[in-house]
This record gives C-alpha cells, sequence and structure tokens, in this order.
C-alpha cells in the first residue's frame, strides 16, 4: 500500500510538501523561494490544469493558490482538491479587500487566507499555523490514502478503505482469498495489491482466466504436461501454478469454471500437490492462490452449479467490492485520476470537466463500473476540442438519465449533502469558509443545511 503521510510529529518543514499555483511569475517565485528558506518542499505551477495533473501523481500536504488566474480559477481547484484529497490544505491568496482581516485568523486556526500584499513573516506565519493544524487533525483522524500509487487502486470512501484494511491482512497471510465484485470493479488490480503487500512480492504474479481454458486442457494449463503426454506435447511445459511457485496464481472467474475444473482445483488445494499430466513425480504447490467471481457463488451452489467443499475451501479471506455506484465521491476521485493519466499520454493539459458535466456523472448508475468510467473518460479527452468538457460531449447512454428528474435531483441531492458535510469539515465546521468553498452565501448555505436536517 501507498505510504502514510507524516503524522504531527513528523510533520517539520522538510517532510511538509507545498504546491503554489500563480498564474504571475514574480508571485510564484518569491511564494516558494520564502517557504524554501524556511526548510518546506515546494513545488510551483502556472494554473489549474498544471496543478491538477500534478496533484493526479504526487500528494501535497498544502496548496496556495491565487484566486484570479485565466482559463480557470483558484475556486475551481478547490473544489476539485476537496472532492477529491479533502486530506490536503488549502490556502488562498487574494487582493479583495473583504479579506484584508483573514491573516489574524489563519494564526488561530480559524481560516487559510493571505491577504496582498504580505510580508515574508505574515506568509511563514500563516503556513506554520496551517501546517500544525494539519498535523493536528491527522493525528486525531487517521485518513486513508486515496491513491495506492503502486498497485493503481484509487479511492477514499468508506467500503474502499474498507477493502484497503483487508488487503493489509490478506497480504500478511498465506490463505486463500476470494475477490466478489460485478464486472469492472477491479478485481485483478486487488488481488496485485494482496500480492505486493506480501513477503513474495517479487515472485511472479500469474493471472488466469478460469472461463477461457478449454475443457480439454484444464490440466495442461494449470499443472502443466511431460513430454510425449499427449499427441503435439513435444516438449515438456509447466503449468500455471508452476509458473506461479513461490508467488501469487490468481484465478479470476472461478464461478465459470467447469464441474472437471472445480474438482481439479479442489484436490489441488487438499492435497498441496499437482502432478503434471503424464507424470506421476508430485509437486509441492508453492504459490499463494486468489480467486475472483463476479457471480453469487452461493446461488451456484444451490443450483448445484459449484461445488460446496470449494467454496469453503476458496473462501477463507472474503474480499467484497462495492460497485461505483456505492462509493459516493470516489467517483470524482477518478474521474480526476483517469483525466490527468490520459491527459499526460497526449502531453499536454487534460480539458476540465464542467460542473454539470460531474453533476451528470453523478447521477449516473455506472453498470460497467470503474472500467465504464475509465473508457468514459479517455475518450471524452482524447476527442477534446476546447478547454472544458460539458455536457454536450456525453454520449447518449447518458442522456437517458437526464430524462428522469425525480431520480437525478435524489442523487445529487444525497451527493451534495455528502459533499457539504465534507466541505465544513474539512474547515472545522466554519460556515463562512464553507459557503466560499462551495460558492454560495451563508443564507443558502443554511437552508441547504436546514433541509437536510
Amino acid at each position: 500500500m501507498a505510504a502514510d503521510r507524516p503524522t504531527e510529529a513528523l510533520l517539520t518543514p522538510e517532510h511538509c510538501r507545498i504546491l503554489v499555483v500563480d498564474d504571475a511569475a514574480d508571485a510564484r517565485e518569491v511564494i516558494q523561494t520564502q517557504l524554501e528558506d524556511q526548510g518546506y518542499r515546494v513545488a510551483a505551477c502556472s494554473s489549474v490544469e498544471e496543478a491538477l495533473a500534478l496533484l493526479a501523481t504526487t500528494p501535497f500536504d498544502l496548496i496556495i493558490t491565487d484566486l484570479r488566474m485565466p482559463r480557470a480559477s483558484g475556486l475551481e481547484l478547490v473544489g476539485h482538491v476537496r472532492a477529491a484529497l479533502p486530506d490536503t490544505e488549502i490556502m488562498m491568496v487574494t487582493g479583495y479587500p473583504t479579506i484584508k482581516g483573514a491573516v489574524e485568523a489563519v494564526k488561530t486556526g480559524a481560516e487559510h487566507y493571505l491577504a496582498k500584499p504580505f510580508t515574508e513573516h505574515e506568509l511563514v506565519e500563516t503556513v506554520g499555523a496551517v501546517v500544525a493544524k494539519l498535523a493536528r487533525r491527522r493525528l486525531a483522524h487517521d485518513h486513508a490514502p486515496a491513491i495506492d500509487g503502486a498497485h493503481g487502486i484509487v479511492g477514499r470512501s468508506p467500503a474502499m478503505q474498507r477493502v484497503f484494511r483487508l488487503i493489509d491482512r490478506a497480504g500478511g497471510t498465506a490463505a486463500t482469498v476470494l475477490i466478489a465484485g460485478e464486472s469492472g470493479t477491479g478485481k485483478e488490480l486487488v488481488a496485485r495489491a494482496i500480492h505486493y503487500a506480501g513477503e513474495h512480492r517479487g515472485a511472479p504474479f500469474v493471472s488466469v482466466n478460469c472461463a477461457a481454458i478449454p475443457e480439454h486442457l484444464i490440466e495442461s494449463e494449470l499443472f502443466g504436461h511431460v513430454q510425449g503426454a499427449f499427441t503435439g506435447a513435444v516438449a515438456s511445459r509447466r503449468g500455471f501454478f508452476e509458473m506461479a511457485a513461490g508467488g501469487t496464481l490468481f484465478l479470476d472467474e472461478i464461478g465459470d469454471a467447469s464441474p472437471a475444473m472445480q474438482a481439479k482445483l479442489l484436490r489441488a488445494i487438499e492435497e498441496k500437490i499437482i502432478h503434471r499430466l503424464g507424470s506421476s513425480r508430485p509437486v509441492r504447490i508453492d504459490a499463494r492462490l486468489v480467486f475472483a467471481t463476479n457471480k453469487d457463488l452461493a446461488q451456484l451452489i444451490d443450483r448445484g452449479l459449484f461445488r460446496e467443499d470449494l467454496y469453503y475451501r476458496i473462501n477463507v479471506i472474503d474480499i467484497p467490492l462495492p460497485p461505483l455506484r456505492e462509493r459516493g465521491d470516489d467517483l470524482l476521485l477518478l474521474v480526476n485520476h483517469f483525466r490527468a493519466r490520459y491527459g499526460r499520454d497526449l502531453g499536454r493539459p487534460a480539458p476540465l470537466f464542467s460542473d454539470e458535466t460531474l453533476r451528470r456523472l453523478v447521477a449516473y448508475h455506472w453498470p460497467g463500473n470503474v472500467r465504464e468510467l475509465e473508457n468514459l473518460v479517455q475518450r471524452l479527452v482524447l476527442l477534446a476540442e476546447g478547454e472544458r468538457i460539458e455536457p454536450a460531449d456525453l454520449p447518449a447512454t447518458l442522456r437517458p438519465v437526464l430524462d428522469l428528474p425525480r431520480r437525478l435531483d435524489r442523487r445529487l441531492a444525497e451527493h451534495e449533502a455528502d459533499y457539504i458535510r465534507a466541505v465544513l469539515a474539512s474547515v472545522d465546521g466554519n460556515k463562512t469558509r464553507a459557503a466560499a468553498i462551495l460558492g454560495i452565501d451563508r443564507k443558502t448555505l443554511r437552508d441547504k443545511l436546514g433541509r437536510q436536517g
């Protein structure tokens, strides 16, 4: 799993990463230089687009951003960061006279504003106060990482935090694992994460689709064969079990395995040995077994289509994967992750998704889960002609959602409530600051909170 960020005891300047976002080169360089003189690790960029691309690959503790910038404003950056990276602090730099008194408030930990012009002393004190507050909050709240960069797993929802905990537990044992989830939820990614979380991470990871092995090749593919075992066996060959020796054998779509394959797998698991086809010499199994299915194996057992004894052998550690529609704001995190990835492939900043486009993505039910979302974001980024992706750019498959206003309103209301709660939590319940981040006034925020109860 990805390394945790430092807690309060370690969040000294040399451990604190800061991103400065300002289109004015002189202002950007001044802030970067003054903070680097204090020992902070500082990166800088000139636009929201550059910032989002950098944030997709590099964790930062604090973002210092100007409000007014061309193409996209600092408030838009705030919206993306608050949705995707709630553990990252943001400090707004602005020349608006209405917040000239905000610097003193920052020192008390209540606000994260810095009014222009400011002195080096004010900058250093303000950043120090924000970092201290961040350290205290991290000490009190053990946030899970948003992106497991080593294995490509993206998520921050409670459901995915549970998955991350199960991966850690499974990685520390040799027990068989069963990963269950709808198509496109990322079962192989989780299997790889389990492999890399264990002590045999340097050994092979072998992936097998059980449904793709022809009946007459089951033994040869799984267990290997010796020369002359059958017509055409001109040389001995290792099977998947031996290929994964010392590592992990991932058997996907186990619910589609034929009765013959189920019987052979059960025997191998129980006896912990295999025999190459055409050989009587036993070969000890030295591979960790991870299984996956998109089917309800209990129902298959009731229908006589899956062996109950095999089910109990493979289901020692059970990891259920949630569908995308049950992962809340993970969708926004995933959109930004894929947007930045395919933007890098193009060698240019990826276009931003407009708020209305994101609202429609949130309202969609995603039957293909993360795989469907990734495919859509990739297509939208590659085909985008402007700097923004608008609702008109979405495919026809998303349009029927717009014809169901009551369902749409209900889902958006639920999403909005979650988002408002996240924003309030990020600013310690300060409604003025929350309203500024949300782009609404205090009265509107109060009304929304009242409706949510």
